[in-house]
């Protein structure tokens, strides 16, 4: 049977808006991240066959395929080739399946995973913005209409219907956000990132962590919603960054002499309700586990996306998962969210985990646009 191997993963720090990486072109700062990754790895960049890069907002510095774009920033051979994925905010997870599968087809021996994200440059919804000023009306077309009604379709509507579904009030979302921002401060502050990040700009470490914020500060933020339970607290950051991971066959292992560090070892995908937007995690999580054959108890480390913090806090009530293994150097929170970058930002950050503390499987998973969810499981070699 085919194996698919991670060889290497890598990141930058994550800039706040208007941080240390806000003056980075978008490319340049994917670019540093791919040549980051052939010089950890020492691989020959003409034997890599594809670059899989994740990008949302493909719009102005982040069109014309970034991906082809940064690999060739990066000075490296333009014999390989390069593609730019939208899968929301799972991008580039979804670049890191699609360069596995590559590898278990046997139609590929050396694939980039990627992605980038630069909110600060470019903002979210600057696409669907330009085609609004346009003159389309609704913007997912009348048939979308026809199904599910001209109602407000957003991440931060989906949060608040979270919180009804599973009685959350902003109490225990913002004790759920200051443990994410305590978390990243100690990960911070002990070096348990140093190994994964590449600096740039003058940036080393992770921006958006905030070690002095108090649940009392918390407390005097405006909910996002008059009535609602979610404010800036408890919600994603916005930022940029860039992360990319190495994908071998076993073939390719030999011949570059490349040493293996983890083994992909289930991969999922499951839509659900697109109004809730947010809650895939938790069906697609049932999906890879029953497929791997595996239960939560066997998973050493997870990593989920914080967009907002019910998210995380339902998917651990669902599976009773032990939060001590749930983003356990914080999670988007604390740490932000540059869309398209976050997939491959989370498994560099999963695959050193596993590594620092001994762990066997990690997953991650987190929720996207259109109500979709990816699920990756690892194992660490």
């Amino acid at each position: 049977m085919a194996e698919a191997y991670i060889v290497g993963a890598v990141r930058t720090p994550v800039g706040k808006k208007k941080g240390g990486l806000s003056t980075v072109h978008p490319t340049d700062l994917a670019a540093h991240t791919l040549k980051a990754l052939i010089d950890r790895t020492g691989v020959d960049p003409a034997a890599v066959e594809d670059v899989i890069m994740g990008c949302v907002m493909q719009f102005g510095p982040q069109s014309m395929d970034i991906a082809r774009n940064a690999w060739l920033s990066a000075g490296l051979p333009e014999t390989t080739a390069g593609v730019t994925i939208d899968r929301q905010c799972g991008s580039s997870q979804q670049s890191i399946h699609f360069a596995a599968q590559g590898v278990l087809s046997g139609t590929q021996d050396l694939v980039v995973a990627a992605g980038v994200e630069s909110m600060s440059v470019v903002p979210m919804g600057s696409s669907i913005t330009a085609a609004l000023e346009k003159g389309m009306p609704f913007p997912f077309g009348e048939k979308w209409a026809e199904r599910y009604g001209k109602q407000e379709i957003s991440q931060f509507r989906g949060a608040e219907l979270m919180c009804e579904k599973w009685g959350y009030k902003r109490d225990t979302l913002e004790q759920y956000a200051f443990e994410s921002h305590q978390r990243a401060a100690k990960a911070i502050a002990n070096g348990h990132f140093k190994d994964q990040i590449a600096p740039i700009n003058g940036v080393e470490d992770d921006e958006g962590p905030r070690a002095d914020t108090t649940l009392e500060k918390m407390a005097g933020l405006k909910t996002l919603k008059e009535g609602g339970q979610i404010t800036a607290a408890t919600a994603s950051q916005i930022s940029d960054g860039s992360g990319a991971v190495l994908i071998a066959s076993e073939a390719a292992v030999r011949e570059h002499g490349l040493t293996p560090r983890a083994r992909v070892h289930q991969l999922a995908l499951m839509g659900d309700d697109p109004i809730y937007m947010l809650t895939a995690p938790i069906p697609a999580t049932r999906r890879a586990l029953e497929k791997a054959g595996l239960s939560m108890a066997d998973i050493d480390v997870v990593e989920i996306n914080e967009a907002f913090a019910p998210v995380p806090l339902a998917w651990m009530k669902e599976f009773d998962a032990d939060p001590a293994r749930v983003n356990p150097n914080g999670g988007a929170i604390a740490l932000g969210h540059p869309l398209g970058g976050t997939g491959a930002i989370l498994m560099t950050k999963l695959l050193h985990e596993l590594e620092r503390t001994g762990g066997r499987y990690g997953l991650q998973t987190m929720c996207e646009g259109g109500g979709q969810a990816n699920v990756t499981i690892i194992e660490r070699l």
